[in-house]
């Protein structure tokens, strides 16, 4: 299955004599074109998880990403993994000030090899999808929060990835902001089949997810 599945997956931190327990045998699996939340108080394993589940911590366990098992990577094909197979999103935009809206998308496909007439095409036809086709060669200054946002979440698919994961989004947003940015969310991880794992603490965002978790102390359960 394409998507993303963690099984079994423990995470132990140890810091002088203390042993931290920040993932404990948490087994999650979402299949392209799911939406899924994971909610739960600061501590509670969310940023280890986001950690592992974006192979920005290589986990000693099974980590499937697009039938690919992370755990057996090198170093340099993990790197590769993260820029070719995952979109992040994330609580700021963290968009560059002396670019473009457009050339924040492309310099993803700078990273990794030169940019083609295609890709600008594509930065195009996602941008004009979440609404911001009139604003394409405006710099960051120029767009409002939630403009910036959107530009973040269009950057995040720029690259195909197979996965999205977006870690408190909301964050930085007022709520009427909020609910565009997570609206978009949900209906590009539909139209383009993203497996994508929301991290939040802004319940009100849930209602755009197809399932719920919480994670409170390393384990990971399925909310009713």
């Amino acid at each position: 299955m394409s998507g993303i599945t963690l099984t079994n997956v423990t995470k132990v931190y140890t810091e002088a004599d203390v042993t931290t327990k920040a993932l404990d045998n948490l087994s999650l699996s979402v299949e392209p074109g799911e939406f899924v939340a994971i909610i739960g108080p600061s501590g509670s394993g969310k940023s280890t998880f986001l950690s592992i589940a974006g192979a920005l911590l290589q986990p000693r366990l099974k980590v499937m990403i697009d039938g690919e098992d992370i755990a057996t990577l090198s170093e340099k094909k993990l790197s590769y993994a993260r820029l070719s197979k995952i979109g992040f999103i994330l609580q700021t935009s963290n968009l560059l000030p002396y670019l473009t809206v457009i050339d924040q998308l492309l310099v993803v496909k700078k990273m990794s090899g030169k940019i083609t007439p295609e890709d600008r095409e594509f930065a195009k036809e996602l941008l004009t999808d979440i609404g911001l086709g009139e604003k394409m060669n405006k710099y960051p200054h120029q767009l409002s929060g939630g403009e910036r946002q959107r530009t973040a979440i269009a950057r995040s698919f720029m690259n195909d990835p197979k996965i999205i994961l977006a870690d408190e989004p909301t964050a930085s947003l007022d709520t009427k902001r909020a609910h565009e940015v997570v609206s978009l969310i949900a209906k590009e991880v539909k139209a383009r089949k993203k497996a994508a794992v929301m991290v939040t603490h802004d319940e009100r965002m849930l209602r755009y997810c197809d399932r719920v978790y919480r994670i409170e102390d390393g384990i990971l359960t399925q909310e009713s």
